[in-house]
C-alpha cells in the first residue's frame, strides 16, 4: 500500500443470520454501500478510492449468498436483506447518523433500512432503484432464465443474457463483461440463482410513494435507458419525486452510465455530501477506529 492510502479493514459478521463478509475502507464517517443483485461489494464504486481519500469510511460488504459470504438458507427477500444491512450497521458503524445507500437491489435494501430508521440516516445514496411500487412477477421468466443459465452454464453464458436487450452496442458489451466478472467472484453459483429467483418478486417498501417519509437529504442516481434498460431512468426520476429532500443526477445522455464510473460516482457521492456538511468534521457519525473490535 502506498504511504497516505486508505487503510482497509476486512470484517466479518456473524449473529442471527448467514456469515456477512465484508470490508471498510478509510476513516471518517461511515458510508455504507450495498450491492446490486448478482454483483458483489466491488461493483458499487467499482475498486474507486476516491471516496476514502475524501474523508469516509467506506463500508461494503457480500450480501447474503453473493461473493464470499454465507448462502441464505431462510431466503433471500428484502425483509432479510434489510436485517443483514442492520447487522452490519449494528457490528461495523458509530451510533450516530451514516449515510447508507447502494445500487440496485442495494438501493432498495438502504431505502428500507432508512425507513425503519429513520433518526440513523445522515443521507441516502441511491443508484438506479429499480422497484416501481410493485414486484416483478410478470419478469419471471426472465429472472428463471438467468438462474438457470448461471448454475448450468457459467459466468460466460451468465454475461451474455445479462445483456440482452441493449440498444447501444458498445454498452451491451460492458454490460456483458461487468455481469461476467461479477458472476465469476462468487463462492455458490446456486445461491445467487436463489437470489435471482426470490429478490425481483420481493417488495422492499409498499409503495414508492412511502419514501415521502424519507427527511434525510438523497442523492438519486439514474441511468439513461438507451445504456442501461434495466434501471430505467424514470423510475430513478420517481425516486427523486417522492424524497422530498432528493437531488437527481445522471451522466450526459450520450455518455456510459454514471453507475459504472467509481471514480465519477465517487466524487458526485462526495460534493454531494460535502454540500450538506456531511463531510469529515462536520458532524456525520465517525467511523470505528481502525483498532476497535469486529
Amino acid at each position: 500500500m502506498k504511504p497516505g492510502e486508505p487503510t482497509l479493514t476486512e470484517f466479518a459478521v456473524a449473529g442471527d443470520g448467514p456469515l456477512i463478509r465484508g470490508e471498510a475502507l478509510g476513516e471518517g464517517p461511515d458510508v455504507v454501500l450495498c450491492h446490486g443483485l448478482s454483483a458483489t461489494r466491488r461493483y458499487v464504486l467499482h475498486g474507486s478510492k476516491a471516496l476514502a481519500r475524501k474523508g469516509y469510511r467506506v463500508v461494503t460488504y457480500d450480501a447474503r449468498g453473493h461473493g464470499v459470504s454465507d448462502p441464505g438458507a431462510d431466503g433471500y427477500d428484502y425483509g432479510r436483506l434489510t436485517a443483514d444491512l442492520d447487522r452490519v450497521i449494528d457490528s461495523q458503524c458509530g451510533e450516530g447518523p451514516l449515510v447508507v445507500g447502494g445500487h440496485s437491489m442495494g438501493s432498495h435494501t438502504a431505502a428500507s433500512w432508512a425507513l425503519a430508521n429513520p433518526a440513523r440516516v445522515a443521507a441516502l445514496i441511491l443508484v438506479g432503484p429499480v422497484y416501481a411500487g410493485h414486484d416483478r412477477r410478470s419478469d419471471l421468466g426472465q429472472w428463471e432464465r438467468r438462474a438457470r443459465i448461471l448454475e448450468e452454464e457459467g459466468p460466460e453464458a451468465y454475461g451474455r443474457v445479462a445483456a440482452e436487450g441493449f440498444e447501444d452496442e458498445k454498452a451491451a458489451g460492458t454490460a456483458e463483461r461487468l455481469a461476467r466478472e461479477r458472476a465469476g467472484r462468487h463462492l455458490r453459483r446456486e445461491a445467487v440463482a436463489d437470489a435471482l429467483r426470490q429478490v425481483p418478486v420481493s417488495r422492499p417498501f409498499p409503495t414508492i410513494a412511502d419514501l415521502r417519509d424519507l427527511s434525510a437529504p438523497a442523492l438519486v442516481v439514474a441511468s439513461h435507458d438507451r445504456f442501461d434498460p434495466g434501471h430505467p431512468f424514470e423510475v430513478a426520476r420517481r425516486y427523486a419525486v417522492a424524497i422530498p429532500s432528493a437531488t437527481l443526477i445522471s451522466e450526459d445522455s450520450d455518455q456510459s452510465p454514471l453507475a459504472w464510473q467509481g471514480g465519477r460516482l465517487s466524487r458526485a457521492i462526495a460534493a454531494f455530501l460535502e454540500d450538506h456538511g456531511i463531510g469529515p468534521g462536520n458532524g456525520a457519525a465517525a467511523g470505528k477506529s481502525a483498532n476497535a473490535s469486529r
